[in-house]
């Protein structure tokens, strides 16, 4: 028996390194770049006016939630545990040229989630209670017609598997056993309990419904990435000297030969190969999630929704990314980065070290915080993703349900290994994204033709 699960744990593995590496690769890094051209640089060009989009409101609008709620909630979802971890593994196996490849990706991400948050807006549609919907299976259902709804199932099916936070919840758990216990206190017990914690907090929100939690993300959005961004300012003051010499890396080691090699697969591929996984977890780009949350917002107006939907990777994988990363080069030599590291966890364990050699004694408490907040908002969002892709599937009477499965899967994933379920995961996420890449790709004339109506009146 333990030869056969271990068999099944290595085959998953397999199966989401082959499938979470080329192909995912090719299809958000390639699209995005596609969705950057097609879309004459929007990103470049119109973040001002994205920013200015937040005041606009359309109250007699179909929907749930504004657009601003909307943007906070799906950042709640994408500024999480891959924020901290993920940067951590791009860095050891990248070397400090793979943010430079990690900003390059998140414009990418900006111009893919442009393209998602306008065609959210432009094809909505009705769940069998008559509520009005957004995401990629009504983009399908109502963009490409009935005939591809099988299309739209997979997508749904996936949707259910993907967001579960089996890693958001099993990596917060391991942190305060980290920091708290000893590896004999470790036990199946206290995960337990820490898991119940968990759950109770999360079910506190969640079963609010969307409403709530975009009120709490509202909140706790802007809060915590402040706060995230005074901490490792506090990193930078006082360790000033080492900051120039952080930049000037990433900017040589990016076109170096090693990091044009490490770089791509630090951020480009390590944010794919290792990998580009870990980049869908931070930006979600092109898997399709926040075009569920962008969809369920007042708006009448797709493209002013396509531009606020485009902040997203501007702060999760942009900013939060890179003060994570400064927070860790700055302790380069201390955690002699560069030597490899392989898993999440590990990548967690060197984050909490940096931010503790930074401000001794002190800096993992911190640290662990944010983990709370980063990884908490997480939770939110997603069960209200995983409660639409129900919906879609069984109903909408039995949407309900599903937070109950999502809150005793809190319980289990902080128990469990660790390696099979974030391989899981991934592969879920990976078949999410196929769906919604190639919907996008072939509404993207119909983006294109709003743009031109939207830019000439405004």
């Amino acid at each position: 028996m333990a030869n056969f699960w271990s068999a099944l744990e290595n085959g998953i593995t397999a199966v989401s390194d082959f499938i979470c590496g080329y192909p995912l690769f090719t299809l958000l890094v390639g699209g995005g770049l596609f969705f950057l051209i097609y879309s004459g640089f929007v990103p470049l060009r119109y973040y001002g006016r994205a920013i200015k989009s937040l005041r606009a409101k359309d109250d007699k609008a179909e929907g749930q939630i504004s657009s601003f709620e909307a943007l906070a909630s799906a950042i709640a979802a994408t500024v999480g545990m891959g924020n901290i971890a993920g940067v951590a593994i791009a860095l050891s196996i990248g070397g400090p040229g793979a943010i430079f490849w990690m900003w390059v990706s998140s414009i990418l991400g900006m111009a893919t989630k442009f393209f998602e948050g306008t065609l959210s807006v432009m094809y909505k549609g009705k769940d069998d209670a008559g509520e009005v919907q957004g995401g990629p299976m009504y983009m399908i259902l109502s963009g490409l017609g009935p005939k591809w709804k099988p299309m739209a199932v997979f997508f749904s099916i996936f949707g259910l598997i993907g967001t579960l936070c089996i890693m958001q919840s099993n990596q917060f758990t391991e942190a305060i056993t980290t920091i708290f216990f000893t590896p004999e206190q470790n036990t199946v017990t206290l995960r337990f309990i820490i898991g119940v914690i968990i759950c109770v907090i999360v079910a506190c929100v969640i079963l609010g419904g969307i409403k709530r939690i975009s009120k709490v993300a509202t909140k706790v959005v802007p809060a915590m990435v402040a706060m995230y961004f005074l901490l490792v300012l506090y990193i930078i003051l006082t360790h000033l000297k080492a900051v120039p010499g952080v930049f000037g890396a990433i900017f040589i080691e990016a076109f170096t030969v090693k990091a044009g090699v490490g770089g791509g697969i630090g951020a480009l591929a390590s944010i794919a190969l290792i990998g580009i996984r870990r980049a869908a977890l931070v930006n979600e780009a092109g898997v399709g999630t926040a075009s569920m949350m962008h969809g369920a917002s007042k708006n009448n107006e797709p493209v002013r929704e396509g531009l606020v939907a485009m902040i997203g990777p501007s702060i999760d994988s942009g900013l939060v990314c890179t003060l994570t990363a400064i927070a860790i080069l700055i302790q380069r030599d201390v955690l002699a980065l560069g030597n490899g590291i392989s898993g999440s966890i590990a990548g967690l364990s060197v984050a909490l070290q940096a931010f503790d050699a930074s401000i001794p004694g002190v800096g993992k408490y911190l640290l662990l915080a944010m983990l709370f907040f980063f990884a908490f908002s997480t939770m939110f969002s997603y069960s209200y993703y995983g409660q639409k892709c129900t919906g879609f599937l069984f109903g909408a009477k039995y949407s309900k349900y599903y937070n109950i499965f999502f809150l005793i899967m809190l319980v289990v994933a902080a128990m469990i290994p660790l390696k099979a379920a974030v391989g899981l995961i991934d592969i879920a996420y990976a078949l999410m994204a196929f769906p919604t890449m190639i919907t996008l790709f072939i509404l993207s004339p119909k983006v294109k033709a709003e743009m031109k109506k939207y830019f000439a009146k405004k």
